[in-house]
């Protein structure tokens, strides 16, 4: 058992190694092994998180720190005290991401094999799915900021493929894909640039990015963690008045517990483990209500385990040319992080690029919204809350602040998904309403509830994004198959009519219910979940966060509460109203188009991850059952899920359990049911309006309000007005006038090039061609002169050669007696 975490490497590399062979082999191998392969390892990655599950349930929350081999010492610098390790965590809320993320993914990749069928592409889109899922697995397992960025930025790449993977599609398909890439991609930059400066001040401020520091665990390469409700923080007992009340807590029976961090253990041998390694057995008797980390030596902790021991001691951060007080340095960098998860998780104001994101294929759209990059945002809420908790009990705004962003996102995102036709964007809507919820939920401390809905959210939203690409498969097969017999459109201009045609837009269906039964049962599943009708999924997840909003309220008078209760609410209203809305345009009444006529029901390997989703959408719920809830109460043990994560949360919602509160959920139920009825009333049986307008553009006091929410509230276009056509007025500003006109025609051209041609000028006439051509055309004119004197020697008569010849050995005689003359004369004299 406590060998399992080494697999950890695994849940990263079998995905990894996917991505590889359909990347660098894909071409050579046949469709189906492919998808086999790709579908091969997300399932085995799922099954390694589902052995770590037994793990971390088996020693009662265990958690544990793995140094994968090779990668030891991943960043090290010596001479500044650098030394940043490649460690996966594993524990209760990694291991619950990764459950999500390989369990739904392994679904959307058996799905995919039938979607995607007879793509050209369709090796490189299951490298570019494993690969999407090694990053964001990456990131949930990562025990420090840095490597969790890794995943953050890997995720925003993937997206960026997988959004635009169509990109080579005819104008003006083509393009819109792109720029719907081209979109997610600069929108999420903004937002990681807060967590990059958010990571510059954590390491500035404690020295270390690791979210907690580990111990040497014996006989293995894990690591245990040294932090509460782990296995080397384990409490002593002690009877009463042994301990003094400022290092240790009285439970309900009054005795005392202590806090003994690993190889610290008293005097009388209360320790974590014993002389041979075993484990305490003091473990069983943890009360860890009253273990946190002020009881641990600070070198011993992380940047977490910091923060709960220095937050409001009146510490200074010196940051060199200024110093703030570290509370404040807190509160920066708990804003920096939620301008992150507003580029991530799409909140106000970097929510745009999520509805554009439909673009990529359907399975994309899945991934992307259910199981993986929107849901890292929540994540690294929920994981950093120790700064929350910190400052909301510092006296600092930041709840507020993450409360009004989630709630309104959660409303304005719900009241926008009333007004769209494509059924792809109206499930887009619906994700940034619903990430609304966990944001907000965040803000008022349910910590639990978000990653509650986090859970159930990612199944029945895949069941319906999964969904809704079978609908958009059938209408195109029924689409296809109205021209085959010749209806519409001739077989010569059925390009033409493809373009004309959108077999996403929901005013091309209807009448699907009984073309796709299997479909639209499953729909009518993820429909009923997302709108909070029990006993689905939806039901328990939302309600638990209304539950928790109104505790913050009208229990803890908290101003967050009561905004989230009361917000929350009507959004869910609007959510119940928007998902039927679609349920009768697509499902019921009559077909609207031939193409709905003809659309056939999906094949096997679509409609079993439907299943299997629609069955996860009815039973996931029941993890997390409330105390006192009928029917359900003695049968499932309440608050499992809550159990199960308080062992990495700090504060699990703000400390208390709340029994089932059956006025909230007979509140929230009604409103939905009322919600249901009223959109059944406007649209069955009623069809469209006229020129295929919605009924409720015909009212008069609705049709503002419809346009309104068609037209997205305007966001887009007052981005583009504020932000984008000023952007590009500037570059063209920049590129027309000060590069082309400025820099390269005057500059360039008239300063540059006109100085090096007068240079030139001068250089090449009077000085080269003047003194240096001048010099070698001297030199030449010479020898030829001296060669055409010495030519008039060659006469050609025989006696003058003689003569010459005959001058020529006087002369050498009498060089060769000169010397001997000389010497003769000069001994004379």
């Amino acid at each position: 058992m406590e060998n399992l975490p080494l697999l950890v490497p695994l849940v990263i590399l079998v995905p990894a190694l996917g991505a590889c062979i359909n990347f660098f082999f894909g071409a050579n191998l046949e469709e189906r092994w492919s998808g086999y392969i790709g579908c091969f390892a997300s399932i085995l990655s799922f099954i390694v998180s589902l052995l770590l599950l037994t793990y971390v349930t088996g020693t009662n929350g265990g958690a544990a720190v793995v140094n994968p081999p090779f990668v030891d010492g991943w960043l090290r610098i010596e001479s500044i005290g650098l030394d940043i390790s490649w460690q996966q965590r594993v524990d209760s809320l990694s291991v619950t991401m990764m459950l999500v993320v390989t369990g739904v993914g392994s679904l959307i990749h058996l799905y995919a094999r039938g979607y995607m069928h007879g793509d050209k592409w369709y090796p490189r889109f299951f490298a570019y799915l494993n690969m999407f899922l090694a990053f964001m697995l990456i990131l949930v397992t990562g025990n420090n900021f840095l490597m969790l960025f890794v995943g953050w930025e890997g995720v925003g790449l993937c997206s960026f493929l997988l959004i635009g993977f169509w990109w080579d599609k005819k104008a003006p398909e083509g393009w819109k894909n792109s720029n719907a890439a081209r979109k997610a991609f600069i929108v999420n930059r903004i937002g990681d640039f807060g967590l990059l400066m958010a990571m510059f001040l954590i390491f500035w401020t404690f020295g270390t990015l690791d979210f907690h520091k580990a111990g040497e665990l014996p006989n293995t390469e894990a690591k245990y963690l040294v932090h509460w409700r782990e296995h080397n923080g384990l409490l002593e007992h002690r009877e009463d008045g042994e301990s003094g009340k400022d290092e240790s807590a009285d439970d309900e029976h009054g005795s005392s517990y202590k806090c003994v961090p690993a190889a610290h253990a008293d005097d009388d041998g209360h320790g974590t483990d014993d002389e041979h390694g075993a484990p305490n057995p003091l473990a069983s008797d943890i009360r860890a209500l009253y273990c946190d980390n002020h009881h641990f030596d600070i070198e011993l902790l992380g940047v977490f385990g910091q923060t709960t021991e220095r937050f409001g001691m009146g510490e200074i951060v010196d940051f060199g040319g200024f110093q703030m007080a570290f509370d404040d340095v807190i509160f920066l960098i708990a804003l920096f992080i939620l301008l992150g998860v507003t580029g991530k998780s799409a909140q106000i104001p970097l929510f745009v690029w999520l509805p554009d994101a439909m673009a990529g294929p359907t399975p994309v759209s899945a991934l992307i919204h259910a199981a993986t990059m929107v849901t890292a945002g929540v994540f690294i809420l929920v994981r950093s809350n120790v700064f929350l908790w910190e400052l909301n009990h510092g006296g600092y705004v930041i709840g507020m602040v993450i409360t009004l962003i989630g709630a309104g996102t959660a409303l304005m995102a719900g009241y926008i998904a009333l007004g769209q036709w494509d059924i792809k964007r109206v499930l887009a809507y619906s994700t940034i309403s619903q990430l609304g919820f966990m944001v907000a939920a965040v803000g008022i401390g349910a910590y639990v509830a978000a990653m509650f809905h986090l859970v159930t959210h990612a199944v029945f939203k895949a069941l319906l994004f999964l969904g809704s690409g079978s609908v958009i498969h059938g209408v195109e097969h029924g689409h296809h198959h109205a021209h085959e017999h010749g209806h519409g459109h001739e077989h010569g201009d059925e390009h033409d009519d493809d373009e004309e045609f959108d077999p996403q837009d929901m005013r091309n269906m209807g009448g699907l219910r009984k073309r796709m039964p299997i479909t639209y049962i499953t729909y009518l599943i993820g429909t009923l979940a997302l709108a909070g009708i029990f006993p689905f999924a939806g039901f328990w997840s939302k309600d638990e966060i209304l539950a928790d909003a109104w505790y913050e309220g009208f229990e803890l008078n908290e101003l967050s509460g009561f905004i989230a209760f009361g917000v929350l609410l009507v959004a869910a209203a609007f959510t119940a109203f928007y998902m039927w809305r679609q349920i009768v345009l697509v499902f019921f009444d009559e077909a609207r188009s031939e193409a709905a006529e003809q659309a056939p029901e999906s094949n096997g390997a679509m409609l079993l991850p439907l299943l299997v989703l629609a069955i996860f959408t009815l039973i996931i719920g029941l993890i997390n059952v409330p105390k006192s809830t009928p029917i359900f109460d003695g049968i499932y043990q309440p608050y499992e899920f809550k159990h199960f994560l308080e062992h990495s949360l700090v504060s699990v919602s703000r400390g208390h359990s709340l029994d089932f509160n059956l006025s909230i959920a007979g509140i929230a139920l009604v409103l939905g049911i009322a919600s249901i009825l009223v959109a059944n009333r406007i649209y069955k049986g009623n069809g469209l309006g006229s020129g295929n307008r919605d009924l409720l553009e015909e009212g008069g006091a609705s049709r503002a309000l419809f346009r309104l929410a068609n037209a997205r509230l305007y966001w887009d276009e007052f981005y583009s007005a504020v932000i984008e056509q000023p952007f590009n007025r500037l570059a063209s500003f920049l590129a027309d006038r000060v590069d082309w006109d400025f820099l390269h025609n005057y500059f360039h051209d008239s300063i540059i090039k006109r100085g090096f041609d007068t240079i030139a000028e001068l250089l090449g006439k009077p000085f080269d061609l003047g003194i240096v051509d001048g010099a070698v055309n001297g030199v030449g004119a010479f020898v030829l002169r001296a060669a055409e004197w010495m030519r008039r020697a060659q006469t050609g008569y025989v006696r003058l050669y003689a003569v010459v010849l005959f001058i020529g050995v006087v002369a050498v005689i009498a060089l060769m007696i000169y010397p001997f003359v000389q010497s003769l004369f000069g001994s004379g004299a």
